[in-house]
């Protein structure tokens, strides 16, 4: 018998110039929020190679993966407490590069904001938590 496991991801935390970079998830979790690019790390792929190439696919964003900041647990549970989905997403800072954010792969939207304005969004837990780890702020 195969025993069920959390699968394993990466996110981008680009902030250029006083603003972060974000996407509008277009799938489950947080469909329709906004967080941070990223996705699946591929068998024998690095958290950091995950993370550039995601936000690549994701926003046509070039960047370079420079350290890692955190691991954040996406635990999602139905009505009977059973795990329906279980993900470890490795947040890794990137330094922009190149490229105009747009929309690519499983996302609706790609933009900058000013890290001011994050707090007002929609958007996946703990994208304030890794704005501040980066820009080392209070805000948002």
């Amino acid at each position: 018998m195969s025993q069920i496991r959390p699968k394993l991801g990466a996110i981008a935390v680009v902030i250029h110039d006083g603003r972060a970079l974000l996407v509008r998830r277009k799938n489950e979790p947080d469909a329709g929020k906004w967080g941070f690019a990223g996705g699946h790390v591929e068998w024998g792929e690095t958290a950091f190679d995950a993370a550039a190439r995601e936000l690549e696919e994701e926003t046509g964003v070039l960047a370079t993966a420079l350290r890692y900041l955190t691991n954040v647990d996406v635990i999602l549970r139905d009505d009977a407490g059973d795990v329906t989905f279980h993900c470890l997403l490795a947040a890794v800072e990137c330094r922009y590069e190149s490229g105009t954010p747009f929309a690519a792969d499983d996302v609706n939207d790609a933009a900058w904001f000013a890290i001011e304005d994050v707090a007002a969004l929609d958007k996946s837990d703990r994208v304030d938590e890794m704005i501040r780890l980066v820009s080392g702020s209070n805000a948002p």
